[in-house]
């Protein structure tokens, strides 16, 4: 030990492994939905996808395409997640973060899935509320 830290990081059991695994999911799948859907950072979106389409060479055409497409975003904002935290998974070395980066992605896009699923969920009772609203104050 030096300073009151190890010089090399515990290896991590496989139980907490996995917990770490969903858990790092969420901001990956939380920061990927928000730059690809919501409304906080639209005109943003509106420009990448117009750049994605009118820009003349196709690296900056994906460039931009790659800021509209969440799973394609999520495998950046994991490779930040996996730089910042370090996470490896069931290995100690350069595989551990290949199986960390492709199980991360692969959470996030299921988060994203259900997330997107209840949204949608969501929306379709708002629109029967509001049509038996509407029909409701007809008969009135």
């Amino acid at each position: 030990m030096i300073g009151g830290r190890t010089t090399e990081r515990q290896i991590m059991s496989l139980s907490q492994q996995v917990l770490f695994l969903f858990i790092i999911a969420l901001p990956i799948a939380s920061i990927a939905w928000t730059v690809t859907h919501e409304e906080v950072i639209r005109e943003f979106r509106e420009f990448c996808v117009r750049e994605s389409k009118t820009c003349r060479r196709i690296s900056e055409r994906k460039f931009f395409y790659l800021f509209t497409c969440e799973y394609c975003f999520s495998h950046y904002v994991t490779v930040a997640f996996l730089i910042i935290t370090r996470f490896k998974l069931l290995f100690p070395d350069w595989r551990g973060y290949l199986l960390a980066g492709f199980s991360l992605v692969w959470i996030a896009n299921v988060y994203m899935g259900l997330f997107g699923r209840i949204r949608l969920d969501l929306r379709k009772e708002r629109l029967d509320i509001n049509s038996e609203e509407a029909a409701f104050a007809l008969v009135k």
